[in-house]
Parts: structure tokens; C-alpha cells; sequence
């Protein structure tokens, strides 16, 4: 609940003026780098008018989505009132939405599989408590959230997983807390997911689904912890509500797809 219209002109406007170097720019232009955005519903509108100015592919998103294209759901926005925007990617099952608003596996599904039925790109939000980390629950809360938000082997979301749905994990300790999961924590918990996509879905779907990580992701960490194998990206929250550090962790991301000399070339 950050960038109002104002504060969205200003960070977009940014970028018109500071673009990403030729190390983030090229694999931007070309697609091997992808960034988003997803900014609150009111500045929806702007993001998608203010991104259209760039040298370079941002795309915009929302943070929740009802599962019905319409009725008498206040408060709630629909896929179709999305689609009008220009506006086809969303996040479902965001720890905040889950901790504050009531969003529980079941929610999670009914968003996902409508959203991707509507062919949005869906980032599937995953992760433990700290209580649950304590007490060696992690990879059963992972299981039932997958299990669950996914769905089993022939469910109807499995067919949809073409690299439309992407898997986010955002240890629930290490969001907003300045606690941030250390390399190998990331590692084995994407890698557990990896092996329950491949267990359930196949080794197929498996390698095609992206795996982020979020939990006070920075510029500072963000290198080692997308060095990780399984680490496929990071969602970030705080350390990308300023262009600076939006653009710190594009570069990042930028050097470790490739060198600078084949970017020179």
C-alpha cells in the first residue's frame, strides 16, 4: 500500500531519465531479463500509461484479484477489469493477504486457476511462519500450500502450468522483519519446491516453473541470493519502492545472466 498516482508518475518518470546501463538494458529489450511491477489498485492506470514511455519492457501488475469476473464483491477487482487496463499478470496468496485479509489455500486456488484461465500470468506466493520454521514445519507448510493452491496431478491447473505460473517463496519471518533467509535456507526450500513440482506435475512442468524468492530481499543480498541454483528471481518489497534501488536489483539480476562483454557485442 505504497505510490499513490503522484509518487508512481515520479518513479516511472524516473527511469525516462535514468535508464537501467547497457548490462540490464539489452537483456530487458530482449526478454531474457523480465521486471514487473505491481503497484496498488488506484495506480494501476498510471504504471500502465507512465511504462509505455521506457526504453525498456516493464510490465505492471496487481497485488489481488477476485476469482469471479464479476458481482457483488466490494472492495474486490476483477480479471476483466484488468484486462481493460492492459493488464495481464497478478500475484495470489501474498503472506499479507493471507495474515490480514483471510486468504487461505482453498482462496488461493480459486484465484489462481480463474486468473490463469483468463491466460494471466499468475506468482503464486509460498512460505512459512517463523513458529512454523522453529518447530521444522517448513516443507509441510510448503506441501499443503502447494498441494492445495495448485491443486493434484490432473487438476484443472495443470494444464495451464506452460510458464504462466510462476512460484514465489516469501518466508513469512522474513518479510518486512529486516530477517532475511540466508543462501542455503533459499536453496533447499526452492529446491524442495522443485522436487514437489517434479513429483506431482513432472520434471517437464518442474523446469518450466519459475521459483522466486522474496523475504527483505535488498541490493546488498539480492547477488548471492540469486546465485542460488534453484533461485530463478526475487519478488521484492521495500528495497524496490525507490527507482535507485528498483534499478540495483535490475542489475543485479542483469549480471548474473551474462557477461558484460557479450552485452558489449
Amino acid at each position: 500500500m505504497n505510490h499513490g498516482l503522484q509518487a508512481t508518475r515520479e518513479f516511472f518518470s524516473t527511469f525516462t531519465q535514468q535508464p537501467p546501463s547497457a548490462v540490464a538494458l539489452v537483456p530487458l529489450r530482449d526478454g531474457a531479463l523480465r521486471a514487473w511491477a505491481f503497484p496498488p489498485m488506484t495506480s494501476l492506470q498510471t504504471a500502465v500509461a507512465e511504462t509505455q514511455h521506457l526504453s525498456f519492457q516493464l510490465k505492471v501488475g496487481a497485488q489481488n484479484v477476485h476469482w469471479e469476473k464479476s458481482g457483488a464483491f466490494t472492495g474486490e477487482i476483477s480479471g476483466p477489469m484488468l484486462t481493460e487496463l492492459g493488464i495481464s499478470r497478478a500475484l495470489t496468496g501474498h503472506s499479507e493477504r493471507r495474515q490480514y485479509f483471510g486468504e487461505t489455500n482453498e482462496t488461493v486456488y480459486k484465484r489462481t486457476l480463474s486468473l490463469l484461465k483468463q491466460d494471466f500470468q499468475v506468482i503464486l506466493c509460498v512460505g512459512e511462519t517463523r513458529s512454523e520454521r522453529e518447530s521444522g514445519k517448513t516443507f509441510q507448510v510448503l506441501t499443503e500450500q502447494l498441494t492445495v493452491g495448485i491443486g493434484p496431478k490432473n487438476s484443472p491447473i495443470t494444464e495451464y502450468m506452460d510458464g504462466r505460473l510462476i512460484i514465489a517463496y516469501e518466508p513469512v519471518w522474513a518479510i518486512g522483519t529486516g530477517l532475511t533467509a540466508t543462501p542455503e535456507q533459499a536453496e533447499e526450500a526452492h529446491h524442495a519446491i522443485r522436487e514437489f513440482l517434479k513429483e506431482k506435475h513432472g520434471a517437464v512442468i518442474a523446469d518450466r516453473t519459475a521459483v522466486l524468492y522474496g523475504g527483505s530481499v535488498t541490493p546488498e543480498n539480492v547477488d548471492s541470493l540469486l546465485a542460488c541454483s534453484n533461485v530463478d528471481g526475487a519478488l521484492v518489497g521495500g528495497a524496490s519502492l525507490k527507482p535507485a534501488g528498483f534499478l540495483s536489483l535490475l542489475e543485479a539480476g542483469a549480471k548474473l545472466l551474462t557477461s558484460p562483454d557479450d552485452l558489449i557485442k
